[in-house]
């Protein structure tokens, strides 16, 4: 890994993440809204920023200096996966620039027939500068996604996938099962709702958290 990469991953550690994120609809939608939401992030301690759309980030970077995990969720009705399902939406936000490139790792079906394999293929290929983050729900899937050569691993969608739905909370233990099997950095995220609950995620071997509803 080159020294940029692990310059990212060195500025984040056992620190938090915050996601800056409104869907259409929502009040703070619009990204004038995200960037001072993503300011006032930084101001109050924040090491890094999470942001879906091209918009929303470009607005975002012209605010802060933090480095940016980017997604791109797209919702579509015939398909389960929306956090950057293709090597496309992955493009969008790649061009615009960000630190790490987040994409749902799981292997539910995604448009195009496209597989997460081939994505993260077309991402080293293309932008070998970027860290790249799979996210998954389970221990099987982080499991199968090892080989395939992510930088990071997320625990983002534990709770909102059908193989997870059981989970309610924070899943500390999925942290800690991933870290006995993982040499690659660990992002915890989803259903952190207090401060304790992301000193305990670090204690169980995260590297960072990530905290968006709760704020």
């Amino acid at each position: 890994m080159d020294q940029s990469k692990k310059q990212v991953l060195e500025q984040i550690k056992h620190k938090l993440i915050v996601s800056c994120q409104a869907r259409v609809g929502w009040p703070m939608y619009g990204p004038e809204i995200m960037a001072a939401f993503a300011a006032a992030a930084k101001q109050g301690g924040a090491a890094g920023i999470r942001a879906t759309g091209a918009d929303n980030i470009t607005k975002i970077k012209e605010r802060v200096d933090l480095p940016i995990i980017g997604i791109n969720k797209q919702f579509r009705d015939d398909y389960d996966v929306y956090i950057t399902p293709t090597y496309e939406s992955a493009k969008e936000i790649l061009e615009v620039g960000v630190d790490i490139i987040a994409l749902d790792a799981t292997p539910r079906k995604r448009p195009g027939g496209e597989n997460v394999e081939e994505i993260v293929r077309k991402i080293r290929e293309n932008y070998p500068d970027v860290l790249v983050m799979g996210e998954i729900s389970t221990l099987k899937e982080a499991e199968a996604i090892l080989p395939l050569g992510f930088d990071i691993i997320s625990t983002t969608l534990s709770g909102y996938t059908r193989e997870s739905q059981d989970v309610k909370t924070v899943n500390l233990e999925l942290v800690r099962q991933i870290h006995r099997i993982a040499d690659i950095p660990i992002i915890a995220e989803g259903k952190i709702a207090r401060e304790e609950e992301a000193a305990e995620a670090i204690k169980a071997g995260a590297h960072a958290v990530v905290v968006g509803t709760s704020i």
